[in-house]
């Protein structure tokens, strides 16, 4: 009797054609190791949905148009949220986490996508309505995922080449992808709870009428596709470390071990020759911190700052593209104090930041008055008992806890304290 399942269009398709079941024959195929497949993403994929909204949400966007990289989102901005300065390794360990699982699910991602190839090639495209709207979702859940997977490790490797934004690009993405895998999901999804019960397999319209002998079980798979993804892991996690585990990050780009020895030997991004921070501007005589706010404007020089009450905080670097440093030993002025030299005594409001930085993104950025209110937040002078180095932010820089790596910005120029 002939399966409901398998159009009788396909059956008797050319088996050349990659429309006919018969092109496909591999004997692994079919609905037990699909499913297992697919509920191990729909873990994954929701966890890596819902780190990268907060992620977003870590850049404050609706606080300032230079903290808003995407700033046509609309409606899909609705769950921000201000971001708090606590606990202090909160987006160290959410973008761990975001990048690191998402390079994890790659083979998952790949052998999923392997195990339904037929279905993308089935005729006639649409059976009826409700099988057309299957397709359409079943096209913008790979296009999707393929989409936000592939701009994501590119970004992580530093080495985007999409046209547009990065920020803009895969958080409109990272929406339709989802919108599609929701979709799918709850069709799916109790069809794929039934298949993993069953202890035969049933044959459908991913199982091959003619397969050929199968050189590895299913099970078999599985723990090829586990032992990549282990193997992926391994060499990633490590850059959320430092140390010797570091070095084993071998797949991401601040993976090589720590960038020197000594008080400022600690991962960087940009190097004050990429910013094109010249010596020049830097220099004691010339460099000058413009503080503005309700009372006016105070210039300080770098000596000058070191003779104001000087603070210490135990704070991390993390940046969006995963990689993070354990806690440094921070010293400098608090913002909070310097907002008080400009009339903000009590109730220090958000800040606008600006730096020397010539190239590059967050040349300037905002802080929300909590980021500005916590003691820990300094504009920072020394790291680890020593002057930052060029490549860390000399003359002075900004530490915040919690806060997005770019959001700390290095070489800091001026400080406008208010409304923004």
């Amino acid at each position: 009797m002939r399966d409901p399942d398998i159009p009788r269009l396909s059956l008797r398709a050319d088996p050349r054609l990659p429309s006919s079941p018969g092109f496909w024959r591999s004997a692994l195929r079919g609905p037990w190791f699909t499913s297992v497949l697919g509920l191990v993403l729909l873990v994954g994929i929701t966890v890596l949905f819902v780190t990268g909204l907060v992620s977003y949400a870590a850049y404050n966007p609706d606080l300032s148009p230079v903290n808003d990289k995407t700033p046509d989102k609309g409606l899909l901005g609705f769950y921000l949220f201000s971001w708090p300065t606590g606990p202090h390794w909160l987006y160290r360990l959410n973008q761990g986490v975001h990048v690191t699982l998402g390079v994890t699910l790659i083979p998952v991602l790949l052998a999923k996508l392997w195990s339904v190839v037929p279905r993308l090639f089935t005729l006639p495209p649409a059976r009826s309505l409700t099988h057309a709207l299957e397709r359409i979702s079943l096209l913008l859940l790979v296009g999707g995922g393929l989409f936000e997977f592939v701009t994501g490790v590119l970004n992580v490797q530093l080495d985007y080449v999409f046209p547009g934004s990065f920020y803009r690009l895969h958080f409109y993405g990272a929406w339709v992808f989802f919108a599609a895998f929701t979709a799918h999901a709850v069709l799916k999804l109790p069809m794929a709870l039934r298949n993993l019960r069953q202890l035969r397999e049933e044959r459908n319209d991913l199982v091959s009428p003619r397969p050929n002998e199968p050189t590895v079980s299913r099970r078999g798979a599985l723990w090829f596709v586990g032992g990549g993804s282990l193997l992926l892991f391994a060499t990633t996690v490590g850059q959320s470390f430092d140390g010797p585990l570091r070095r084993t990050a071998l797949l991401a780009p601040h993976g090589a071990g720590e960038p020197g020895s000594g008080p400022n030997g600690f991962q960087i991004n940009k190097t004050a020759a990429y910013a094109g921070i010249s010596p020049a501007q830097t220099g004691e005589d010339a460099w000058r911190l413009v503080v503005t706010g309700r009372t006016g404007t105070v210039r300080l020089s770098r000596a000058q700052l070191a003779e104001l009450p000087l603070h210490s905080a135990a704070l991390p670097i993390a940046c969006v593209e995963g990689w993070s440093t354990s806690d440094q030993w921070w010293r400098g002025v608090r913002l909070r104090d310097l907002a008080a030299l400009v009339g903000y005594e009590d109730d220090p409001p958000d800040v606008f930041v600006e730096s020397l930085q010539q190239r590059g993104s967050f040349r300037k950025a905002a802080l929300r008055a909590n980021q500005v209110a916590d003691p820990r937040s300094l504009l920072a002078l020394y790291v680890n008992g020593e002057e930052l180095s060029p490549d860390h932010g000399h003359p002075a820089r900004i530490i915040v806890p919690a806060a997005p790596g770019v959001l700390n910005t290095k070489w800091v120029a001026r400080l406008t304290f208010g409304d923004l």
